[in-house]
């Protein structure tokens, strides 16, 4: 009888023990609480209270709790999954990426650049990951013409996307649920954020483009070559179809992208963090007409959007790519359906996690275990607060891989201890998207990693060997941006 060997249990499975373990533990830790003023907890406030112990039924409710109040991120979430759904069938991203490898033929170094700048936007706006395995066969066909290997390929598109989402500058599904789980504004930190995804994307491009150099001059150079035949069999006939970039696709493309100018527009807050006020001037000036004011209604100016007016963007967004495509109404609504139920698992996984903060605060023992961390840091420096938070997170992500998960799991508990360091909040958040991706790079319960390396056959232990540098790089990159950006 052959034996089952162990299989890592899903995150809704972790993450619901760990909501057991945490209400086991409310009968341990003493209860205690902080005095807090506009959200933040006060240090040396804190003080023991009467125990609130949470039992089976706490257990089995705090999801339902967690549910009830991530509600507007989890709709956020469902709606943009379902733009999402309308974009991907009119293949307007793919049709746009054949279109820009044509156009390079012959070009074929300046497409490592661009490609991968291109899957990075994808990854910082909407956390395109998935979604890359489609571009290999329009990717490496070109690229092995042009004498690349299959593992220039891999890291033109997985790297790209990847360091996309670990610079999140936008990305709803890492630094949204962490910002909104933090209290903050999305806006927050933004360009510190921005400094971390270019100086991904540059340290990124130079990784990638020293490695393919190498083996277009040397062949035997690849990490590959005594396998080539294998790990190029499927891509050398250059079968990967031809989609036309035509004007819906163009069309469809410009929505898309202005979708996402809007919302990086509308959630900076110019006012306050700036005192730019054109946008508040803006709207002013249309709310004093009577009739402007009658047909727009009660609206925000741009800079001041939370969830509720980026989840009506993406709505009316999906409605209008479909329509600009020419699908008709029924097929749009089916493909937004369908879009939705294909992100139903981080509309899920939220409501699951945030029960285990839910547990926490309703035991009372969030604020105990804040005083024992704000104890531990008296002795830490403030400047490397941001750095270690990273470092931390680099090996949690392996126990909780769903990032939405790891940040509605932790960022209820380590966001408050960066005020006790006088540490803005959104650079807990920073360090948890960031680490979770770097874990990514390397981890063999990657799906999308995994999904590359088993599409061109490459082993894995020769890209772990292959990509270390790599991630040690992302490593010292991201603590030096976080330590001298707090500092300063």
């Amino acid at each position: 009888m052959k034996k089952k060997g162990f299989k890592m249990p899903t995150s809704f499975t972790i993450l619901f023990l760990l909501t057991g373990i945490v209400a086991l533990l409310t009968f341990v830790i003493p209860a205690g609480q902080y005095e807090y003023v506009n959200g933040t907890p006060v240090a040396g406030t804190y003080k023991v209270v009467a125990s609130n112990t949470q039992g089976l039924w706490d257990i089995l409710m705090a999801p339902i709790k967690g549910f009830s109040s991530a509600i507007d991120i989890i709709l956020f979430v469902l709606v943009l999954g379902g733009c999402l759904g309308v974009l991907f069938e009119t293949r307007a991203i793919d049709a746009s990426l054949s279109k820009i490898t044509g156009r390079l033929k012959g070009r074929e170094k300046v497409i490592i650049p661009v490609i991968m700048t291109i899957c990075a936007f994808g990854g910082t706006t909407y956390g395109m990951a998935e979604e890359t395995i489609a571009f290999y066969p329009i990717i490496l066909p070109v690229l092995l013409a042009a004498g690349y290997d299959v593992v220039t390929g891999i890291m033109v598109i997985f790297l790209g996307a990847g360091i996309g989402i670990a610079g999140g500058i936008i990305n709803p599904f890492s630094v949204g649920i962490g910002s909104n789980l933090a209290g903050i504004s999305l806006g927050d930190g933004i360009f510190v954020r921005f400094a971390l995804f270019l100086t991904y994307l540059i340290f990124a491009i130079a990784f990638t483009m020293r490695y393919a150099e190498r083996v277009r001059k040397d062949p035997k150079k690849s990490i590959v070559y005594d396998i080539k035949d294998v790990t190029e069999s499927k891509f050398r006939k250059d079968s990967s179809e031809v989609l036309e970039f035509d004007s819906k696709r163009k069309r469809v493309m410009t929505v898309f992208i202005t979708m996402f100018v809007i919302m990086i527009i509308s959630i900076i807050p110019w006012a306050d963090k700036f005192n730019i006020y054109i946008f508040e001037d803006f709207h002013n000036l249309l709310m004093k007409s009577t009739i402007l004011k009658a047909l727009i209604g009660f609206s925000k100016p741009l800079g001041t959007w939370h969830f509720s007016e980026m989840t009506m963007l993406f709505m009316v967004g999906a409605a209008l790519i479909g329509k600009l495509y020419g699908y008709e109404e029924k097929k749009i609504v089916s493909l937004f359906v369908a879009g939705a139920k294909d992100i139903l698992s981080v509309a899920l996984i939220l409501g699951v996690a945030k029960g285990l903060s839910v547990v926490m605060k309703n035991g009372l023992i969030i604020d105990t275990i804040l005083n024992y961390g704000e104890g531990v840091l008296l002795n830490l420096k403030a400047e490397i607060f941001p750095a270690i938070t990273y470092l931390l997170y680099i090996p949690v992500s392996l126990l909780i891989p769903s990032s939405s998960g790891l940040q509605t799991a932790t960022i209820p508990i380590l966001a408050p201890l960066g005020d006790f360091m006088g540490i803005s909040r959104e650079y807990v958040v920073m360090a948890c998207q960031a680490g979770a991706e770097t874990m990514n790079f390397i981890s063999p319960t990657q799906a999308v990693l995994m999904g590359a390396l088993t599409l061109t056959n490459v082993p894995y232990e020769r890209w772990l060997k292959h990509i270390i540098p790599f991630f040690v790089g992302i490593i010292v990159i991201t603590i030096t941006i976080l330590t001298i950006s707090n500092m300063l």
